[in-house]
């Protein structure tokens, strides 16, 4: 396999991956805030690189799909190429798909728990996940939960949880309204 270079000919992990994308939206920020027509430039320049690679790694993927879909799976399962595939819009995955594997990924250390996750669908750019959670606080649960499907699925706008099946939401009684039945009661 070839092995692409990073500094001084090393693999970049995808700790230093991710320290690269941070500073590629800075340095993005700065271009965009370049007035006149050197910042305009520079976008368009940016731009049209990002569509040739988009482009190639298309191909890329079609050929590699045509060859061995097992080597198609180990693409889209890298981080940062299954994030490419999905900024290009070429992830042969579906979004449904992506998400549930997420989710699955996921469901042991819930199930240890005493919980559970799973897709109940998606709407208009935002996943809507059944969660089941014992104890107090599932907000740490919930984020983890957004934040694993976020990562398969940027193109989502949201995750939201779905209302317990059988569960009403509590009825919103104003405060204003206990009070002055409260003082009407009491008599003159």
């Amino acid at each position: 396999m070839v092995e692409p270079a990073g500094e001084a000919g090393a693999r970049l992990d995808d700790a230093a991956v991710r320290d690269r994308l941070t500073r590629l939206d800075g340095l993005l920020e700065q271009v965009e805030a370049i007035p006149g027509p050197s910042g305009e430039i520079a976008l368009e320049a940016v731009s049209a690189l990002a569509e040739v690679y988009g482009e190639a790694l298309a191909r890329a993927v079609g050929y590699v799909a045509d060859a061995e879909p097992g080597l198609l799976a180990a693409v889209t399962g890298d981080e940062l190429l299954g994030h490419l595939l999905m900024l290009h819009g070429i992830h042969p995955d579906p979004i449904e798909r992506r998400v549930a594997h997420a989710l699955d990924e996921l469901r042991p250390s819930l199930q240890e728990r005493g919980g559970d996750v799973k897709l109940a669908g998606i709407e208009a750019g935002i996943a809507t996940v059944q969660l089941s959670i014992k104890g107090c606080s599932s907000a740490g649960v919930e984020d983890a939960v957004r934040e694993a499907v976020l990562t398969v699925a940027p193109e989502l706008t949201d995750v939201q949880r779905a209302p317990a099946a059988g569960k009403r939401d509590a009825a919103f009684v104003p405060l204003d309204a206990l009070l002055s039945r409260t003082t009407s009661s009491v008599g003159p």
